[in-house]
Formats: C-alpha cells, sequence, structure tokens
C-alpha cells in the first residue's frame, strides 16, 4: 500500500494541493470554471495536478501545486509550482494555461468532480 505524498491544506476557503509544504507559486496560470463552486475542489485539483505534469514532465525540479477555491458560483483554479533552478517561466505558463483551457481536459474534471464515492 502506496501512502499519498501530496500536502492538502485549506487557506481561507482555498484547497491548496501541493508536493512541498509550505506551498508558492514560481510559475502559475489561472482559470474559471462557470457555476463550478458546487464541485469536489480535492478531485479537480488532483485532476488538474494529473494533467499539469504530463504537460510538463520534462522540467527538471518542477513541484507542482494547484489551489483551488470557490469564487460566488464560480470555481478558480490556480496551476503552477515551484522550479529549483532555471526554467523558462513564459513558456511553462503557456504550456499550463494550454492544459486549463483544453475543453476536453475541463469537461473531464467537471465529470469527475461531480461523482459519488
Amino acid at each position: 500500500m502506496s501512502r499519498s505524498r501530496w500536502h492538502m491544506s485549506e487557506v481561507d476557503g482555498a484547497l491548496i494541493v501541493a508536493r512541498r509544504s509550505p506551498a508558492h507559486f514560481d510559475v502559475a496560470a489561472k482559470t474559471l470554471i462557470e457555476g463550478g463552486a458546487d464541485l469536489r475542489k480535492s478531485r479537480v485539483a488532483h485532476q488538474v495536478r494529473q494533467d499539469m505534469w504530463r504537460a510538463l514532465q520534462s522540467l527538471r525540479g518542477l513541484a507542482p501545486v494547484v489551489r483551488v477555491v470557490a469564487q460566488g458560483e464560480d470555481l478558480e483554479i490556480t496551476a503552477g509550482g515551484m522550479i529549483a533552478g532555471r526554467f523558462p517561466k513564459h513558456d511553462s505558463e503557456a504550456r499550463i494555461q494550454a492544459v486549463l483551457d483544453n475543453p476536453d481536459n475541463r469537461a473531464r474534471w467537471v465529470r469527475f468532480a461531480k461523482r459519488r464515492s
């Protein structure tokens, strides 16, 4: 049986999932899921983290961070992370934004976060 090595914390209503604690963003991109405030934040955060990791796994020193917070009826997602060493910030942020803006990803996140377990 494996143990999760992800840190989950809630700060001011925002759920933060990070590889290292305390978490901060050296690189980040944001999106909003309209009408998503009722979704399970932890499920959305882990799905975003997995997709972001797939897109950036070649980026050495990346420790992913995802922040999910309800903003009224919407769900705001900030994805990115901490990076040890030099990295192409603009390119990294563009790749994260592409993951966040992908309609197939977004539909899957919503479906997964609505499931009951």
